[in-house]
């Protein structure tokens, strides 16, 4: 553990850009994000998903610090680690998504990924209907709002035997608001980039921590984080 005074050096090196005074820092307060950590194991957010955001507070904590405060920057670093991982708890990601539509985006792609290795070939929005107890827009809101990888939805040339399209197949005037809420949800994931969809698909509809996310994507957890925070950003501004 590093000594106030060796600390504030550190510090006043990292408020110059110095990225290896920055990892310095962290290196030397595991045990502190950690200790802070553990007030939130058990509230559904994966220990890697927790560090990182404690990570993140702490970068924040020493951006913010200024020595005329008069405490120490441990003191200082908790509540700003603190807050980190209570705004997410709080916001759920800010992802507006529910945690049953989720389950029920994630069994449909499975469903759907059974029926094209069984049989070759993908259900009818009116089977996934039948399967899943649903009306047919809501299958298509299901789906389309989640941009499953593998998605009826995407057939932009599937018509039913009356011509009628998928986009067309909306809801009656019922659950106004939570039909709303989907299709700007919709909306939103629309304006992502192919990776920023793919990085949400696997974070909040396969329920993939950073980490396992970094790897099939091929990039750092720390770049994960980074790309997550912008795409939460994006999220924040179009259901505002």
């Amino acid at each position: 553990m590093l000594d106030e005074k060796d600390t504030l050096a550190l510090i006043r090196r990292a408020k110059t850009g110095d990225q290896t005074a920055k990892e310095e820092l962290l290196s030397h307060n595991t045990s502190l994000l950690k200790s802070v950590l553990r007030r939130y194991l058990g509230k559904g957010v994966e220990y890697d998903d927790l560090y990182q955001l404690a990570c993140m507070g702490f970068l924040k904590a020493i951006s913010g610090f200024d020595e005329s405060f008069g405490v120490r920057f441990s003191t200082y670093a908790v509540p700003m680690i603190a807050g980190e991982i209570k705004r997410f708890l709080r916001d759920d990601g800010s992802v507006k998504v529910s945690r049953i539509m989720k389950k029920a985006a994630r069994d449909m792609n499975l469903y759907i990924e059974a029926c094209v290795s069984e049989r070759g070939e993908q259900p009818s929005v009116k089977e996934l209907a039948q399967k899943f107890g649903m009306d047919e827009g809501e299958v298509v809101f299901t789906l389309g709002s989640a941009r499953m990888p593998v998605s009826i939805y995407e057939q932009g040339d599937y018509k039913d035997e009356k011509g009628t399209t998928l986009a067309e197949r909306l809801p009656a005037a019922e659950d106004q608001e939570d039909v709303i809420e989907r299709i700007i949800l919709k909306e939103a994931m629309e304006k992502l980039s192919e990776r920023e969809q793919k990085i949400v698909f696997l974070r909040y509809f396969r329920d993939l921590t950073q980490s396992e996310v970094a790897r099939r994507i091929g990039v750092s957890q720390v770049q994960i984080s980074r790309i997550e925070g912008k795409i939460i950003d994006k999220f924040k501004e179009e259901l505002q």
